[in-house]
């Protein structure tokens, strides 16, 4: 089930080129940025508009460029959003009984039924957290290499674009999004349409995401608070590798511990 949870956060990242209205996402300048937001006619987009409270869409980030950095700002939106998608789904899915109960063969060593979400992942012994990250470490990777369209911070980018996969390697037969080309017919209105759809669902799950943790770890959230039996998590969802990986040794912990109380004020 988590590797189920993985798989559809690694084909989020994928996109195919027709997807997309390249008119809209290729973003240069602030104004066109502007005139996305007040296109897009959500709830936010329809009253607020252009929100950027933080002014980030002015900013040049590290040794880009202002044009650069909205390319990547917009580029960063599309990814959380479409992981925090296949996240809100995956914590919904690994709350089912068929997946969190007791399995006939185990899903992974370790593996302990009737835990929520978080706890499934902690059960996991750490060489095969390791090779899930580094798995979707690859994938993120490429990514990230310029192939037919440039670079996302580069003139001509589409942000939220993934290069395809069928014909870089031969053990690939389908790409990760659209394998069977559903949407490489559809109209531009019908891609404009499916940007903003994206967007605005990407948000929301990003809201989703975050009050499903809260939630689990007692705080109120209306509604999901009023929910009864949610899973509940007394863990740290901030350390993946709890209790796995230790940066330090006990020895040296203890001793930055006694050196840290040794030179508080007295009480």
């Amino acid at each position: 089930c988590i590797l189920f949870a993985c798989f559809a956060a690694s084909s989020a990242f994928v996109a195919s080129r027709d997807r997309f209205p390249t008119k809209i996402l290729r973003m240069a300048t602030q104004e066109e940025l502007i005139a996305l937001a007040e296109s897009n006619r959500d709830t936010l987009g329809s009253s607020l508009g252009f929100w950027d409270p933080l002014g980030c869409s002015k900013m040049s980030f590290w040794l880009l460029t202002n044009e650069q950095t909205i390319g990547f700002l917009r580029h960063a939106e599309i990814k959380h959003g479409r992981v925090a998608m296949a996240a809100f789904v995956g914590f919904c899915v690994q709350c089912m009984p068929l997946v969190k109960g007791e399995h006939f063969f185990l899903p992974y060593r370790g593996y302990v039924a009737d835990v929520s979400p978080q706890e499934q992942w902690d059960n996991i012994p750490v060489i095969g957290k390791l090779q899930i990250l580094v798995f979707l470490g690859m994938l993120e990777s490429y990514g990230e290499i310029p192939g037919e369209v440039p670079h996302y911070t580069a003139p001509g980018g589409i942000p939220g674009y993934y290069p395809p996969l069928v014909g870089k390697r031969p053990e690939f037969f389908f790409n990760l999004y659209d394998p069977f080309n559903w949407f490489s017919e559809d109209t531009p209105e019908d891609r404009e349409r499916g940007l903003n759809v994206e967007l605005n669902n990407g948000r929301m799950a990003m809201l989703g995401i975050m009050g499903l943790l809260s939630v689990s770890k007692g705080l109120a959230v209306p509604p999901l608070n009023s929910i009864e039996g949610f899973p509940k998590y007394s863990g740290d969802v901030m350390i993946p590798f709890e209790g796995q990986l230790h940066v330090a040794m006990p020895e040296l912990a203890a001793w930055t511990e006694a050196t840290f109380a040794s030179h508080l004020p007295p009480q």
